[in-house]
């Protein structure tokens, strides 16, 4: 193999939206970028996804959202959720406040690309990123394999855009800086999805579907048209392991809706469903999206958190360039902004999966499927807490005889959530501050635990 170097300002690790968005947002503020990517360039994009978003908004204005919107959303008709009781065969209807939508996951990815290559951006298929350059403790670039060609690509900063379990993670020494190092395992999800085509339209197109299922999982039903639904689950890996594919295939041949259908695709992945990382920086190195756990713990949904990181990692790491000073306290910032925005949501929605893992599958449905609509959508969805009038918990605590104990430690682990939120409200602006900060943090970890009795997630 011939051996060849690519300098750069940034190198971008990974082609999906977290590095999309970085790589994008760093050549529109003028500097010489690499995107690696190791898919080629027709397989770009090709993603396991749930495919459910908000909309357009959710998205830094640097690609045309327009575009973006007219090309890859498929279903704008979102209006509600669907709760199904595996125990009753109830359903639950949940209105939601502001539409969603549906996409075409791959086509979305595709545009992105494209996008990111009108961005200016030099962008490297088939290119298989296998370890990281690091002399003297700070990230200087990435090695790969290219078209049988081993390349060393040298950057200021590495955006380590590489997904879940990233390699990049693997290979560099993180000691040197507050990296959050305390990963496994048990803090990921295990999901399969199939694009399937049916006959006849269905009746749900304006309604995203979730039926929980054994393991701390659900099955999910996401229509990208009236006859073309996302079909998938997933079950979390701290739990015993399920038959993905048996589960899925069981429930959809009990579904007359599905005689008949179809598959178009299948593919799996794993998922982060824990907190993001207490910091995702390092002299010369920023995580973003799934490589930072920018994933909402309880539903799956990564596109608008990895969207955001990845403008906001370009951001602050082109500020830190232009300095002269790509440190760990130069890129603090991303932190930050992470951590007061969609982080403490994320680690406040993460304490009902902690929550989850120490209560019954049936005990935990009969709870769930009593409380009002809005509030679940506000807890697991968008907020990570959630208030109730008087008269709706005098009506929840009728509906819940025998499950009172586990309706008070559902409450007081919310009022454990709202503290959280305000922990990382005050995430420090440096790293001076950070060991202090993960003291309180913890301290009311220790308050979840004792609660729950789940065993310790970190």
């Amino acid at each position: 193999m011939a051996s060849k170097t690519r300098t750069s300002d940034m190198v971008v690790v990974g082609g999906g939206t977290g590095g999309c968005f970085a790589a994008s947002t760093a050549a529109r503020e003028g500097l010489d970028v690499v995107l690696l990517e190791r898919k080629s360039e027709d397989d770009g994009g090709h993603i396991a996804c749930g495919d459910g978003i908000k909309g357009k908004s959710t998205f830094p204005d640097v690609v045309d959202r327009d575009r973006l919107r007219a090309e890859s959303f498929t279903n704008e008709g979102i209006t509600r959720a669907v709760f199904e009781n595996p125990q009753t065969d109830e359903r639950l209807d949940i209105p939601f406040e502001r539409s969603g939508a549906v996409v075409d996951r791959y086509r979305y990815g595709q545009v992105l690309l494209e996008e990111t290559d009108r961005a200016g951006v030099d962008i490297h298929y088939n290119t298989i990123v296998n370890d990281v350059i690091q002399p003297n403790g700070q990230v200087e670039g990435v090695t790969a394999i290219r078209d049988d060609d081993v390349i060393e690509y040298e950057a200021d900063v590495v955006v380590d855009a590489a997904g879940a379990l990233s390699v990049l993670q693997d290979k560099a020494n993180l000691a040197r800086s507050s990296f959050d190092t305390n990963v496994n395992y048990s803090q990921f999800c295990s999901a399969y999805r199939e694009v399937l085509e049916v006959p006849e339209p269905v009746e749900w197109d304006d309604a995203l579907v979730f039926k929980p299922t054994a393991e701390l999982g659900y099955l999910w039903y996401f229509p990208r048209s009236s006859t073309e639904i996302n079909a998938g689950l997933g079950f979390q890996m701290s739990q015993e392991p399920m038959e993905l594919v048996d589960v899925l295939k069981d429930d959809i041949a009990n579904r007359a809706e599905f005689e008949g259908a179809t598959v178009k695709n299948k593919l799996g992945a794993a998922l982060p469903t824990r907190r993001p990382l207490d910091s995702a920086v390092h002299p010369g190195y920023v995580a973003v999206g799934d490589a930072a756990g920018h994933v909402n713990p309880c539903t799956g949904g990564g596109i608008p958190g990895a969207a955001k990181a990845g403008h906001w990692a370009a951001k602050v790491a082109t500020e830190a360039i232009s300095n002269g000073d790509v440190s760990e306290g130069a890129l603090w910032e991303y932190n930050h902004r992470v951590q007061t925005d969609f982080g403490k949501r994320f680690a406040a929605m993460d304490l009902y999966n902690i929550f989850g893992t120490a209560r019954d599958l049936d005990e935990l449905i009969s709870v769930i499927t009593v409380l009002p609509g809005q509030q679940l959508v506000d807890t697991i969805g968008k907020q990570g807490t959630a208030e109730m009038s008087i008269g709706l918990k005098l009506k929840t605590l009728i509906k819940t005889v025998g499950h009172w104990d586990t309706l008070y430690d559902l409450y007081k682990v919310q009022k454990s959530a709202g503290t959280l939120k305000d922990v990382y409200d005050s995430y420090p602006d440096g790293p001076e501050h950070f060991d202090a900060w993960q003291a309180e943090r913890d301290s009311v970890m220790d308050r979840v635990y004792d609660i729950t009795g789940a065993e310790p997630k970190y």
